[in-house]
């Protein structure tokens, strides 16, 4: 027990360290930027000739907009670590009881951030109502041009709030591209050194890396993750108002407005009940993922009735003006199928990113076994798969997006992406469970507890690993809806009537928006590599250190806090020029050129984002997993070679020893099999890591931060629109 109270202590200071390092650089960040846009965006507003504003609307809503994003991923840490050795020790009793402590953990999570988002995002319009919105209102004059005037000012007013999204996609960005920077620089040194050189077990207490890599899965996969899915919500609501705003009717019926944020209240009392499905059923280690996956069909099935009753809330026609000037009807059950085209497409996209990743189903099987035949094919075989688990998600969102834009236009499209973040409180809940769970299991491995106890870890870990691939296949699903919808958005403010790629600078944008994703993973990949060389360099000294402590007889204890500071210092280094890319590229192209030149970019990033997304996410999902299925065939024999009787080791060194005429003898050729079949086995473990080792930045670091690439770009041309439109330097 006290050496896990000393793992899970060094695992709660390392991720405060970090978290209150990065956080003071976004906290700079944030006020500068809340600067820039109180210089442009609203100094514009305040210039506006008829309907001024009198405050820094924009700047504020993306000063909550960061805070909110930055308390969501702090309160996730916390939860976290709080409940990692706690999960540990209940699986000293019971798989059950450490299945719900880490599946509690999870929940709190999902159900504070959601709920978090929803309740400031709601202060934040009312508030600007009151403070702008309803005198304008009073101001004006009781004439035929009343209701166009009232529209124009409620447009502005979403348009105003959208910093908030900004504000919350702008840290989610830095968070997840930091984190994943810090968890993969230390995975990857750890796992090289420990697993390629020693041939050491995962979280060996030996290896100096394995507390920077657990600390690596709560600023990454926990606060990063969460700031993501906070961003998501934030910019898809955001997204959906503006677009509503358009449309008169909606306007003049009561609560017909805030039918988007409906959507999501909607959502955590779906959310609410499937998750009590979670502690109605008896854990075993046979059914963990089982009971997992059947939260999400449930909460699925649960969201398309509850939002029956809501629908009402919608007048029984609405109209917007779609490209062309064409009048667009639509009605309140065409806006209901685009919400569910899109809950629907959510939970299908996710039960095939699982098929793709879990060495559960082939291909990922036979990912497994190409590594009989060495790194290379193994390596030529996951890249094939993360190319092909592209084709039924992109068909997806082709027929989500096909009925959306057909009946509802742009407004159908942010319903459609607030539809499959429907589930979102479960899907927290789900992706929140894996990093404890996995957490649990690095605690016990380095605590020493007995081989029981981790397979239990084990079972919870593997779970959590094939659920987190699916987490993450829904977030770049929604990722393309919500940049889509910006889109829409950034045309509606801009007053585009249409987008023509044939026009040359948006086809210009057009190829420049599709190579961002490329240049993105490229200064992310190589931002891990340079770390994880670092933390190579560090691991096998510090091996070196403390092998030669040893025989002397002096502390041999690894140096966890010098390899913490090593993916610290690089995370925190290597996380602005990304970033800069993103938040400049949108901004650059339309101080530029205009409207036109960042309405070609966008449309480019969100199409090759998804794509490069998808693919890379579950390649590295994939090569995880195969390793993981290579790592079972291994301790399944060296367990059957235990049960005979046999020392391997003893058996390889006979083998070693024995001349030619004792390799005849059948003594030496039977345990000639054992000693080859261990060597293969071992070999396939050396193709599988290296497999694994170049996944995990791609299903950790560039897959997940692209999803925020696609958003983040679009919501700061949202919020920059109206600027750009009066003030770029070349008309094109």
């Amino acid at each position: 027990m006290e050496r896990m109270d000393f793992i899970g202590t060094k695992v709660t200071e390392g991720a405060i360290s970090f978290l209150q390092e990065e956080y003071l650089y976004l906290g700079i960040f944030s006020a500068v930027f809340a600067v820039i846009l109180g210089l442009t965006v609203d100094l514009t507003e305040m210039s506006d000739a008829t309907h001024p504003t009198s405050f820094p609307f924009t700047a504020t809503a993306f000063l909550i907009g960061s805070g909110t994003s930055i308390l969501a991923g702090y309160i996730g840490m916390r939860i976290a670590v709080y409940t990692n050795t706690r999960t540990t020790f209940q699986c000293c009793k019971d798989i059950h009881d450490g299945f719900i402590t880490a599946f509690r953990g999870g929940q709190v999570l999902g159900f504070v951030l959601v709920g978090l988002a929803l309740l400031i995002l709601d202060i934040i319009i009312v508030t600007f109502k009151a403070g702008w919105l309803d005198g304008q209102i009073a101001a004006l004059p009781n004439d035929i041009h009343k209701n166009d005037a009232v529209k124009e000012l409620v447009r502005r007013l979403f348009e105003l709030v959208a910093g908030y999204g900004l504000g919350g996609s702008s840290v989610a960005l830095f968070g997840r591209v930091g984190g994943g920077i810090y968890t993969k620089a230390a995975d990857v040194g750890a796992d090289l050194v420990g697993k390629t050189l020693k041939d050491l077990k995962e979280d060996d207490p030996s290896n100096p890396g394995t507390i920077a890599d657990n600390v690596g899965d709560n600023v990454g996969d926990i606060a990063g993750m969460g700031a993501d899915l906070f961003g998501s919500l934030a910019e898809s609501t955001c997204a959906a108002l503006v677009v509503s705003s358009t449309s008169l009717d909606l306007i003049t019926k009561t609560d017909a407005l805030y039918f988007p944020l409906m959507i999501t209240s909607c959502g955590i009392v779906a959310s609410f009940v499937s998750v009590l499905f979670g502690y109605a059923v008896k854990v075993t280690e046979n059914n963990v993922q089982g009971v997992l996956k059947a939260q999400i069909g449930i909460s699925t099935v649960l969201m398309t009735f509850t939002l029956v009753p809501i629908v009402y809330i919608l007048p029984q026609e609405f109209t917007f003006i779609a490209e062309g000037g064409i009048k667009l009807t639509v009605t309140p059950w065409l806006a209901y199928g685009c919400i569910i085209f899109g809950l629907w497409s959510g939970m299908i996209i996710g039960f095939t990113t699982e098929y793709f990743t879990s060495n559960n189903y082939g291909p990922t099987l036979y990912l497994a076994e190409s590594c009989k035949n060495g790194p290379a094919p193994n390596i030529i075989q996951g890249l094939a798969l993360g190319y092909n688990s592209c084709i039924v998600p992109i068909l997806c969102l082709t027929a989500t997006i096909g009925f959306s834009f057909k009946y509802a236009g742009m407004y159908g499209i942010g319903l459609s992406a607030l539809g499959m973040l429907g589930s979102l409180p479960v899907a927290l809940t789900i992706d929140g469970y894996g990093p404890i769970s996995d957490n649990a299991g690095g605690i016990a491995e380095m605590s020493e507890l007995p081989g029981v106890i981790r397979d239990k870890t084990d079972a919870l870990d593997a779970a959590g690993n094939t659920t987190a691939a699916v987490g993450k296949g829904f977030a770049i699903g929604s990722a393309c809806l919500v940049g889509l919808a910006l889109f829409g958005a950034f045309i509606t403010r801009v007053g585009a009537e249409s987008v023509n790629i044939l026009q040359p600078i948006q086809f210009a944008g057009l190829l420049v928006g599709a190579m961002l994703p490329y240049a993105f993973s490229a200064m992310t990949m190589k931002a891990v590599g340079d770390a994880a060389f670092k933390m190579m360099d560090f691991i096998i000294e510090d091996f070196n250190r403390t092998e030669a402590a040893r025989k002397e007889g002096a502390d041999d204890t690894p140096d966890y806090d010098g390899c913490i500071k090593i993916s610290t210092e690089a995370s925190l280094k290597k996380m602005i020029a990304p970033g800069a890319l993103v938040l400049g590229s949108p901004l650059l192209a339309g101080f530029l050129f205009g409207p036109d030149a960042t309405a070609g970019l966008l449309a480019g990033a969100i199409v090759s984002g998804v794509q490069v997304a998808i693919s890379a996410s579950n390649t590295g999902g994939a090569w995880d997993n195969a390793k993981k299925e290579i790592e079972k065939r291994r301790s399944a024999f060296r367990g059957e070679a235990k049960a005979n009787g046999i020392d391997l080791d003893a058996y390889a060194e006979e083998v070693a020893a024995a001349d030619d005429e004792a390799k005849e003898s059948e003594d030496i050729q039977e345990k000639m099999k054992w000693v080859e079949k261990a060597d293969r086995l071992k070999e396939q473990k050396v193709a599988a890591v290296v497999g694994d080792t170049v996944g995990d930045p791609l299903k950790d670091t560039s897959g997940p931060s692209i999803n925020i690439l696609i958003k983040l770009s679009a919501i700061t041309s949202l919020v920059f629109g109206k600027y750009i439109q009066e003030n770029h330097i070349f008309n094109a």
